[in-house]
């Protein structure tokens, strides 16, 4: 058996021919209330699920019902056809909405196996053409299933494919609510190291004995177990930023200290990927520090912020943890769009005297 893992909250497209094993997939997988069908909505809205001309009313129902749950955060699973490139754009800007992952589970199973198995069923007596139009369709698009914003795609290529695929649930990554702490939260460090060790000595911390300036990451923990979650923007302005990235790396990786993502990291890590960026607001003094590093160093800061998450949903939801805040609808979620709204915040595109956007 071949396992995969999707997240809890997906939007899970099958992509298909007629024919192909896509709603015997789906109930074997999933809960019949996750399952948004086109031929039980043909039914639902004509009496009839082969009923062609009700294929419109079935989609508008579709769409609102996927619509409906993807708001409410709950696994959607779409069961139609999607072979063409327009109909899979529609889902994944529906998913974008909703800030769902979009996941393609492609059936590419032979055309005459589908056309078998359509004779078999009732009121499924269209020719051997439909499946076989299907099959080119999808094989025409199928290479560009990611760049058309599929963030996973599984491809089965025969019935024993199919019948050997397993499927896990995982939270998402942003979706830490059975994690409770206890947090000492710990907002914009910006290469402060001293005032950052006092503040941590004060909350109970042992650090351990460290060199200031060299590049082993810097160890600490709490007696009672306590985490340090630090809210992003770890460097620039400060004057130890090296030794502040050190510190909280090291306690990251030790498991005393968590960290999400902020602005001066995101661009930090543009600088250490090779990228061209204005070294303004501080970012100088981080690059005076890391040039003087290891490109070992700097390749494993540039590793740790890249894995850095959007935001933390914790404590049963009652707790999220985000650099420059996070709109309800966004708890929880993954997208590029929540990924930026949580370094940025919103702002009304303006730039104040200093250069700096205006936030709302």
């Amino acid at each position: 058996m071949t396992k995969i893992s999707i997240p809890d909250f997906a939007l899970v497209v099958l992509v298909g021919a007629t024919g192909s094993g896509k709603s015997s997939f789906a109930r074997k997988h999933f809960l019949d209330t996750e399952i948004v069908s086109s031929d039980a909505y043909r039914a639902v809205v004509s009496d009839d699920e082969t009923d062609l001309a009700a294929t419109g009313d079935a989609f508008d129902l579709l769409n609102y019902t996927a619509s409906i749950r993807l708001k409410r955060r709950l696994m959607t699973v779409i069961d139609a056809t999607s072979v063409k490139r327009e109909d899979r754009a529609k889902l994944v800007q529906l998913a974008r909405k909703y800030h769902a992952l979009p996941v393609a589970l492609v059936f590419d199973i032979d055309p005459k196996i589908c056309h078998e198995r359509n004779q078999n069923r009732p009121n499924r007596d269209f020719g051997e053409h439909v499946a076989r139009n299907h099959a080119k369709a999808l094989r025409r698009g199928m290479r560009g299933l990611q760049k058309e914003g599929f963030r996973q795609i599984q491809i089965m290529k025969s019935p024993e494919e199919v019948d050997a695929l397993g499927i896990i649930r995982e939270p998402l990554w942003t979706d830490n609510r059975a994690d409770h702490g206890p947090f000492d939260i710990i907002g914009d460090v910006h290469g402060c190291f001293d005032e950052l060790t006092e503040l941590l000595g004060q909350l109970g911390y042992t650090i351990d004995p460290f060199e200031a300036g060299c590049e082993e990451l810097i160890r600490a923990r709490h007696p009672e177990g306590r985490i340090a979650f630090f809210v992003g923007d770890i460097t620039d302005r400060g004057q130890r930023n090296l030794d502040a990235l050190r510190l909280v790396m090291g306690m990251c990786d030790e498991g005393s200290g968590r960290c999400v993502i902020g602005n001066h990291d995101f661009k930090l890590n543009k600088w250490l990927k090779g990228r061209n960026v204005t070294q303004a607001h501080g970012l100088d003094l981080t690059v005076a520090e890391l040039e003087k590093t290891s490109e070992t160093l700097r390749k494993l800061v540039s590793d740790f912020i890249w894995n850095l998450r959007s935001h933390a949903w914790l404590a049963d939801g009652n707790l999220v943890i985000a650099h420059a805040g996070l709109k309800e609808e966004m708890h929880g979620r993954g997208s590029g769009h929540v990924r930026n709204f949580a370094m940025f915040g919103e702002t009304t595109g303006e730039v104040d005297e200093f250069g700096l956007p205006v936030r709302l």
